[in-house]
């Protein structure tokens, strides 16, 4: 895969370094693509090993963009440009950029619907993916970063 350790050291920075950046679908700003009947392009090669932890961080990036919002902190454009990242350096194909992309809207969506305004609940929530999402994008970078 493409994933550097120096690209996943810089994501797992950017994002859950105390100044989090978030991250909104970058599958709803890609142009539609004309359908056509080219042929057909070779499968699509396996996923990554660390496929589940990528799809769960992207997930969790979603959840952050909304409570973040949600609560005030201010922070949406870098959420979002963190998530840009992630895709850029992940979503080699179209199916797997519509998985990520996927993954993030269920979190955002998940939580654009349980939370309205901020409450005691929605920060002790935000805490909890911080640190989950710090974990994730540790292990990502530890275990399967390249050289």
């Amino acid at each position: 895969m493409r994933t550097s350790r120096a690209i996943m050291s810089v994501l797992a920075l950017a994002i859950f370094a105390q100044d989090p950046a978030q991250a909104q679908s970058a599958a709803q700003r890609a142009p539609a693509k004309p359908q056509q009947s080219a042929p057909q392009a070779s499968p699509e090669a396996p996923p990554p090993p660390y496929e589940p932890q990528l799809l769960r961080l992207s997930e969790i990036l979603g959840a952050l963009a909304w409570l973040r919002e949600v609560c005030g902190d201010n922070d949406a454009d870098q959420w979002r440009a963190s998530m840009r990242k992630l895709m850029e350096a992940e979503a080699q194909t179209e199916p797997r950029r519509e998985r990520l992309a996927g993954a993030y809207n269920r979190g955002f969506r998940s939580y654009e619907t349980l939370y309205r305004s901020c409450t005691p609940n929605a920060r002790t929530i935000i805490e909890r993916f911080l640190d989950e999402g710090g974990k994730l994008a540790g292990d990502i970078t530890g275990r399967f970063g390249g050289g």
